[in-house]
């Protein structure tokens, strides 16, 4: 025990010195700062827009477009950015939150065309899907 104690406080003693010194920069290093990614999971029903919401307004006030990779979501802020996987292929988009679903709506999320050709559900119409959240934390 008296050995262990020994060596940390030497340790501690080189470690203040150095600093003192200006032997070792104690601020963190911006260019090597790394990103995380933290995923939180939802499963439910998937269906995508009509051809009739082509340039209306959605909620954040983008004009709507088959092209752009977007979703409708009630259960998610306005901006997150999600991926959501079709659980009969696995196939996997990540798209967007712009936009909200009528409130009695009990699907998860409604996908812009492209994101739901992505997802190879077109000719079905709905499909069953997990949405993970995907956001990015700086890690220092």
């Amino acid at each position: 025990m008296r050995l262990l104690l020994t060596i940390f406080i030497t340790a501690s003693i080189f470690s203040l010195q150095a600093q003192s010194l200006g032997l070792v920069d104690n601020k963190p290093d911006t260019n090597t700062i790394k990103t995380s990614i933290k995923v939180k999971a939802f499963f439910g029903i998937a269906s995508y827009y009509a051809d009739k919401f082509i340039g209306r307004k959605t909620a954040t006030g983008a004009l709507y477009s088959h092209a752009k990779a977007t979703a409708a979501c009630n259960i998610l802020p306005l901006g997150t950015w999600i991926r959501v996987t079709n659980l009969k292929n696995r196939k996997s988009v990540i798209v967007q939150v712009n936009d909200r679903l009528h409130p009695k709506n009990k699907r998860i999320v409604d996908m812009s065309r492209s994101g739901a050709e992505k997802l190879g559900y077109i000719g079905r119409g709905l499909t069953q899907v997990k949405v993970e959240v995907v956001e990015r934390k700086k890690v220092k």
